[in-house]
């Protein structure tokens, strides 16, 4: 049975502009990060992606080194925007990126016009598009001058592959000169991806959200803290087939009896604010209206559902809240 979008998907999302850009992304955005490659299930991701959108979830980012194997997560959801989301395609804004390593040699990663613009071509076949609506610099490149990345951003939407570019990963000092350069070359940036989370808030230390206010808007990657901010550690067990069971993107030796007991202390304050301690994390990032969008993972409809509940009600915080929430992570190591 062909999908059909619920007319009622823009009722509940609340929208926000990139920067000074004309662009509104919905403050909770889909990545499709590391459940979409090979070996995922392709019903499940089609739940995944239609309950989304169902939601009024219009962002679904996506980068070339995704999967895994890299390239596997734009080739399902080029099959599944296909079959299920084409006729939907001017509602949707579809990223991806390129930076990190993708094929041998000196020409598969990094920062270079040659690379950046190799990447994005490879991405628009394995996604069956003719642009996407943001192309991402993934991490800045130690060893290519900005202006010859910038510049590929540039080269990118005069050629039509992309309508807008962004950068991820850049620290305040090399964001400012890029967007800079991009402004000076006709091409404004519209985002800066970071990770960002109430356990990991370098971006407070860089003064990232002051220096991008009013250039370019923030989107935020890992709110929960590769699932730290979850109910999945709260008992002090490590679940079989969670991140820290497996080692992937989080340690078991981490899950300390200290640790725990502060997650208990904040998964409290988010009791009393009636959700869950997941919900609270993504709720805690966008009560800054500088942040533009918060990106969630999931694996499965029902776990989206869970995820959306946190931008169900107004997000707002009362002062007790934040000052009890900023001595639990005081002490947070």
């Amino acid at each position: 049975m062909k999908y059909t979008a619920d007319e009622h998907r823009y009722e509940t999302m609340e929208y926000r502009y990139a920067g000074h850009s004309g662009l509104k992304l919905p403050v909770l955005s889909l990545g499709l990060w590391h459940n979409f490659g090979s070996d995922a299930d392709d019903r499940e991701t089609r739940s995944i992606l239609t309950t989304a959108f169902d939601h009024g979830i219009t962002h679904f980012d996506l980068a070339n080194n995704y999967g895994p194997p890299g390239g596997s997560a734009e080739e399902r959801f080029g099959r599944i925007l296909k079959d299920e989301l084409a006729s939907y395609r001017d509602e949707l804004l579809i990223s991806t990126k390129a930076g990190y390593y993708m094929w041998p040699g000196p020409y598969g990663e990094w920062g270079s016009r040659k690379y950046l613009i190799s990447s994005l071509d490879q991405s628009l076949k394995r996604m069956g598009l003719e642009y996407v609506d943001i192309f991402y610099h993934h991490r800045p490149d130690p060893n290519t001058p900005l202006e010859e990345t910038m510049g590929a951003l540039a080269q990118v939407v005069r050629q039509g592959k992309a309508l807008y570019v962004g950068i991820s990963n850049y620290h305040a000092k090399d964001a400012v000169k890029a967007i800079r350069l991009l402004k000076d070359m006709g091409c404004p940036c519209v985002l800066n991806q970071v990770r960002y989370s109430m356990l990991d808030r370098w971006v407070e230390a860089d003064d990232l959200l002051d220096a991008m206010d009013g250039q370019a808007g923030t989107i935020c990657f890992s709110p929960l803290a590769q699932g730290l901010l979850t109910s999945r550690y709260l008992k002090g067990t490590i679940p079989a087939g969670s991140r820290a069971s497996e080692n992937r993107f989080l340690k078991a030796e981490t899950i300390t009896e200290e640790r725990v007991a502060l997650l208990n202390e904040l998964d409290a304050v988010a009791r009393l604010r009636s959700q869950s301690l997941a919900e609270m994390a993504v709720s805690w990032l966008l009560k800054d209206t500088r942040v533009t969008s918060v990106l969630i993972g999931a694996s499965s409809s029902d776990q989206l559902l869970q995820n959306l509940k946190a931008v169900e009600k107004p997000i707002s915080f009362r002062e007790e809240e934040l000052s009890r929430l900023e001595a639990i992570l005081g002490r947070w190591k």
